[in-house]
């Protein structure tokens, strides 16, 4: 819960700077949302169930009940912070770039806390990962085509894609990947230390 609240708000912190760019997926949420109204976390809700069973007809190994809680709480969770002032507005570009950043740093920490929790993926995740085991092609090329796929399609329908968009994918993964395997010793742990107590 801590990760996907940590997570949400930092999809959140980068949507309020989206004029310098988005991750693929936050552009399609924040294309549509522009087209057809709603908000911008009822997309990610609807995009993300429709992963979800596309993900359940390729290999439901990966929907999971952290899959289900993901693609619910982040959805409300970002248009919960969007609602709020919390979250500071675009003034001038050094700190709009840092605020950006801030927000990157903090999705790919809360993105491998609660990923490292074992309770499933999330849906894009998932889907991804179903996609590479059903065409025997390697994760992270999956992942590429996938968010290339995502991005051409956030741009056509109008979503905010700038340098942003590219540098998510090189600053976020890695700190993702840190965190991840991070959590994952710390849980490792104690599990090792409950069951000897």
């Amino acid at each position: 819960m801590l990760g996907v609240l940590i997570f949400s708000f930092g999809i959140s912190l980068a949507i309020k700077m989206s004029y310098l760019g988005l991750h693929p997926w936050d552009v399609l949420n924040v294309g549509f949302y522009d087209i057809y109204g709603l908000s911008i976390g009822t997309w990610n809700i609807i995009i993300g169930v429709i992963l979800i069973i596309i993900a359940l007809v390729l290999d439901h190994t990966y929907v999971r009940l952290g899959t289900l809680l993901n693609v619910m709480l982040i959805g409300l969770l970002v248009d919960f912070y969007l609602w709020t002032d919390l979250l500071p507005n675009p003034t001038n570009l050094p700190l709009d770039i840092t605020f950006m950043i801030l927000g990157i740093v903090i999705m790919g920490f809360g993105g491998g806390l609660y990923n490292a929790a074992g309770l499933g993926s999330g849906p894009r995740d998932g889907f991804m990962l179903s996609i590479a085991d059903k065409t025997g092609y390697p994760i992270g090329r999956v992942r590429i085509i996938i968010e290339l796929i995502i991005l051409v399609i956030g741009l056509v329908i109008g979503g905010p894609v700038f340098i942003f968009t590219f540098i998510f994918t090189f600053v976020q993964s890695p700190i993702f990947e840190y965190s991840y395997l991070k959590f994952t010793k710390m849980i490792e742990k104690r599990q090792k230390e409950i069951n000897y107590s």
